[in-house]
């Protein structure tokens, strides 16, 4: 099982939830968006030894665990793939994902992605060492000029939803090349509510982002472990 009971109202949550500068190649383990290499890392089941592992705090891995269970998010033989910004979020995920790799009953693939919209003022370049060496998970950093290519092809939607879609669509292409199933994103309950919020006053609907849904191609899943978790936890795990 992964998790135990959370100490709050899941119900009332659920029924929220559910409503519905380009440069040269670094290694091996980096894939160019721009120059389409198709070169693949092999998905491992292999689990982690815990003694390898940043210790996560036991509230976080709680509801993270009841997130799982309640909302089925993680088969046996799933390959996750977490969408990486860089930021305490996602970082968590991938660290928290990696410890329930290494202890839960079923067997699952990780790995991480970055889309770097290739501006001045983000540089995802840190991550490359960190996942690779540290984590020791595949990393595929996926390069476009995202908030050039806007300019000229966003026609009416705004800039946020223009790249947004972007980058969603280079995620699910790298899923696709190499060979996962799930991908992970880091929105927390404070995201959620932000979004059931913002959905009622503009558009007239209660509904708010999915914990878990199939894509409309039929071929992936969005997962969002984090639903139970305030960020507050997020701050002080970081």
């Amino acid at each position: 099982m992964f998790g135990e009971d959370l100490g709050m109202p899941i119900a009332s949550i659920k029924s929220e939830v559910a409503i519905p500068k380009p440069t040269k190649k670094p290694d091996s383990q980096v894939s160019h968006h721009l120059h389409k290499d198709t070169s693949t890392q092999p998905v491992t089941f292999t689990r982690p030894k815990r003694s390898d592992l940043i210790k996560v705090p036991k509230d976080i891995l709680s509801q993270v665990g009841a997130a799982i269970r309640d909302f089925e998010m993680i088969k046996d033989g799933d390959r996750v793939l977490v969408a990486l910004s860089g930021g305490k979020d996602s970082l968590a995920l991938v660290h928290i994902l990696r410890h329930f790799q290494s202890v839960a009953p079923i067997r699952f693939a990780l790995g991480a992605i970055t889309v770097d919209p290739m501006v001045y003022e983000y540089n995802p370049a840190p991550l490359i060492p960190y996942l690779r060496n540290d984590v020791g998970i595949p990393y595929f950093l996926e390069r476009d000029a995202i908030v050039e290519r806007a300019k000229t092809c966003m026609q009416k939607n705004s800039i946020c939803a223009f790249c947004s879609r972007m980058k969603r669509g280079m995620i699910y292409n790298c899923a696709r090349r190499e060979g996962y199933n799930v991908i992970a994103m880091g929105q927390h309950l404070d995201d959620l509510a932000e979004s059931f919020v913002m959905s009622a006053f503009h558009n007239g609907c209660l509904r708010t982002m999915k914990a878990n849904y199939t894509i409309d191609k039929g071929d992936l899943r969005v997962i969002r472990p984090l639903v139970y978790c305030r960020e507050a936890l997020f701050k002080e795990f970081s």
